[in-house]
């Protein structure tokens, strides 16, 4: 078969376009390659070969008000591996647990740990011993992807005085992972998991840095040094706070391994938070690095419940404290004076329908003015005061003094205290039926019992507005500059009649044990009954010093502590403590 010439041609210039288009499509792929795409390959080659080992921020130093260390840092060690993948991880475990102990969970936790981010080193050991870095850098040559670096470790010097506020720090979890508070953290970091290290994580966290090492195609270390510029980790800024360490020491010195309960020390002008403990308390350090599971254990098996915060998230019946809160909406509302009385004398009880309320005192209080009721806390006259106040207004007078509000202190999970809602027929008609009840509720809630159950915190608030002019301070642990809101409006002389009558209680009446050579000390005790067990009350007492010029108020409440004198020595011991060393320190700084 012959061609003729055109055709030739034809198929000739044909080919040759085809040549050309291939060639052209050659040269600028490899100019896409080489120019256009230089930067991403150059990256994907040093990602196959570089690995990112972090190098953990030191989180921020935590002060006292007096620039006393409350948390730092201490030089820890962590250990991990990296490996290609999570055969070779097991594998690499596998051989790792025949140098030093592996448990189970933490080869699972370390492939877990692998899986959220399989181009970071699958950490091992949060924080190792000496002896286990001692015994794994004999035995490094044996295990080419391990990765052992030094890693700021957290520290709290006086740990268990601390837990009620400081909290602790442990590895971000999967779940806070996938939330958007923690967006832009990674697998192994450390967290603020409660207290002021989780409230204020994003204060405390740092910048985390990165170190890069080489590794072969096996992803064998092969280098560790100088594979590439370090980014290195920046500290975060100190936190300081309002507590008073040495008045914390003593707090938790004071209660000891005995007692269980609560307690809150505040700044009554400011809402600083002076101390702050829930006893018994627990050790935060023993946190760091994961919780050893016996500790974890005995913790909550523990029938005193240490884990559980009782400044801020236990609620007890606030018991005779609470009157208070009804005199003044009763003086608030123009139904009586602090020197008026009651129709009804206090004979040691008071009838109520077919029913007899009693009074505290069995012998009675007599014909008692509103300040001597609340100098000797009867609760005959208190029956009467919600009586006459009537059940509609103490529903809603409490919701105004911030019965059912959280105080708004800066430590998260505090409970919201319990106490009805308004209007009080409809709550009363939702809990017990509309005939299950009657207007006897108001004798409970008028001396703190019934449906009321307040938290330490809030109460110390309340005091707060007593130990001022009727504004209520919100505590505030960091510094910050804290919010005041207005509880009740008495005027001068009124507010100076409530302080007397309390400062009477110290002094003639149930807290007359705890009085305070030179001070004069103004408060409250409460014996309240406790709903679980009612053969053992909860004792309370709050109180503030100097009665007409307060510095501190102090709310202590003790789980089946019995009568409220017991509590008031505890709150006038702490008060007492922290007048003197506040004194010592005015004579100190004026003798300079």
């Amino acid at each position: 078969m012959s061609f003729q010439p055109n055709e030739v041609q034809r198929r000739a210039r044909l080919a040759s376009a085809l040549l050309f288009l291939a060639f052209v499509f050659l040269v600028g792929s490899f100019f896409r390659t080489q120019v256009l795409q230089h930067a991403q390959y150059v990256l994907q080659s040093e990602e196959n070969r570089l690995r990112e080992v972090p190098l953990p921020a030191p989180r921020g130093v935590i002060y006292d008000r007096k620039g006393l260390i409350i948390a730092e840092n201490l030089p820890g060690y962590s250990v991990s591996l990296l490996a290609p993948g999570v055969d070779s991880l097991r594998a690499a475990l596998t051989r790792l647990s025949g140098t030093i102990s592996l448990s189970t969970e933490q080869v699972n936790q370390a492939v877990r740990r692998f899986r959220r981010a399989p181009n970071r080193p699958a950490v091992i050991f949060p924080d190792a011993s000496f002896e286990v870095v001692s015994v794994l850098e004999e035995h490094r040559v044996e295990f080419p992807g391990l990765i052992i670096q030094s890693s700021p470790k957290r520290f709290y010097p006086d740990g268990p005085a601390m837990a009620a506020f400081i909290g602790y720090t442990g590895e971000v979890n999967e779940n806070e992972l996938a939330s958007p508070a923690f967006r832009g953290y990674k697998a192994g970091q450390q967290v603020g998991k409660d207290g002021i290290e989780k409230q204020y994580e994003s204060r405390l966290r740092g910048r985390e840095g990165t170190r890069f090492v080489e590794v072969d195609a096996r992803g064998r270390v092969v280098r560790e040094a100088g594979a590439r510029q370090d980014l290195l980790p920046e500290a975060a800024p100190p936190l300081y706070t309002n507590i008073d360490l040495d008045l914390q020491k003593y707090v938790v010195e004071l209660f000891g391994d005995s007692l269980i309960g609560g307690v809150v020390a505040l700044e009554p002008k400011s809402g600083e938070v002076l101390a702050l403990h829930s006893a018994p308390t627990f050790d935060p350090n023993r946190f760091i690095g994961g919780i050893p599971a016996d500790y974890w254990r005995a913790l909550n098996e523990d029938p005193r419940r240490p884990l559980y915060n009782k400044a801020i998230k236990g609620t007890y019946a606030p018991g005779s404290t609470w009157k208070l809160a009804t005199a003044v909406l009763a003086m608030q509302d123009g139904l009586l004076t602090l020197d008026d009385r009651m129709p009804v004398a206090c004979t040691g009880g008071y009838q109520y329908g077919n029913r007899r309320f009693k009074c505290w005192d069995k012998k009675g209080h007599g014909s008692a003015t509103l300040a001597q009721a609340i100098e000797g806390s009867c609760d005959v006259y208190f029956y009467q005061l919600g009586l006459k106040i009537g059940l509609t207004r103490l529903v809603a007078g409490g919701i105004d003094l911030g019965a059912r509000q959280r105080t708004g202190i800066d430590l998260p999970s505090e409970t919201r205290p319990l106490f009805p809602t308004a209007p009080a027929t409809d709550y009363y008609n939702r809990l017990f039926g509309p005939r299950g009840w009657s207007n006897a509720v108001s004798l409970n809630l008028s001396i703190g019992q019934g449906e009321n159950s307040q938290t330490v915190v809030n109460m110390a608030r309340f005091y707060t507005a007593l130990a001022t002019n009727g504004e209520a301070a919100q505590p505030e642990i960091v510094r910050g500059g804290s919010k005041r809101i207005r509880l009740f409006e008495l005027d001068d002389a009124q507010m100076a009649g409530v302080r007397k009558a309390l400062a009477g209680v110290v002094q003639r009446g149930t807290a007359a044990a705890s009085q305070i050579q030179g001070v004069m000390l103004a408060g409250k005790t409460g014996t309240a009954q406790n709903s679980q067990d009612t053969k053992r009350d909860h004792a309370w007492f709050v109180g503030f010093a100097p009665a007409n010029d307060a510095k501190i108020v102090v709310a202590v409440m003790l789980e089946f502590g019995g009568h409220g004198t017991r509590a008031a020595r505890i709150a006038s011991k702490i008060i007492e403590h922290y007048l003197k060393v506040q004194t010592t320190q005015v004579l100190n700084t004026e003798g300079e």
